[in-house]
């Protein structure tokens, strides 16, 4: 006679499998509940104020001189050196700036690297900076200003950047952090 030889893995499934299911089942479904709740808790894209909020272009038709990069460094051939470049330097065939949102104008300076600057502070902690204007500056602190308002004209008073002419260095901070600007204008094509 043959002594038959049990495999104690299958004769423990045998007697316990409808358990092992029954707890993979639960085990997948509470890690399904778990990983919705972790995905329903992180935040969303950052919240700008939603679909009413329609940017303009701070300028008609704008060429773009240099663009954005907080992480490529770009000659500054003013300075002769490289450097981040957290703003974009627009150029266009007028040259007249304007707001690119409704806000508030929070500050009107000169400064000799940035040259005249306004700083408008618009909703949701968005605020935008339009330096290398000319003295002509066609707006004054506490006025309210609305998305396409003529706010004054591009020149080279940037001594930052001279020797690209006339230009508009434009930048955007959302909650005092810097922001790509062609993450909310629509420069395609520009």
């Amino acid at each position: 006679m043959k002594i038959k030889k049990s495999n104690k893995f299958v004769e423990f499934f045998k007697r316990f499998g409808v358990y092992v299911v029954a707890g993979a089942i639960v085990l997948a479904v509470a890690l399904t509940f778990s990983i919705t709740a972790i995905v329903n808790s992180l935040p969303d894209a950052v919240d700008v104020g939603g679909p009413n909020l329609k940017f303009s272009l701070p300028m008609t038709n704008p060429t773009i001189l240099k663009d954005f990069s907080s992480t490529a460094l770009q000659e500054n051939t003013t300075l002769n050196q490289w450097e981040a470049h957290l703003a974009l330097d627009l150029q266009s065939e007028d040259n007249l700036v304007y707001s690119v949102l409704d806000g508030t104008v929070t500050e009107v300076k000169y400064d000799y690297m940035t040259g005249n600057v306004v700083t408008i502070t618009h909703a949701n902690g968005l605020v935008s900076y339009y330096s290398s204007l000319g003295e002509d500056v066609l707006v004054k602190v506490g006025d309210t200003v609305k998305g396409g308002t003529q706010i004054g004209k591009a020149t080279a008073t940037a001594n930052s950047e001279l020797l690209m002419g006339d230009h508009l260095h434009f930048s955007m901070t959302l909650n005092n952090d810097k922001v790509d600007p062609n993450n909310y204008l629509d420069l395609q094509n520009k």
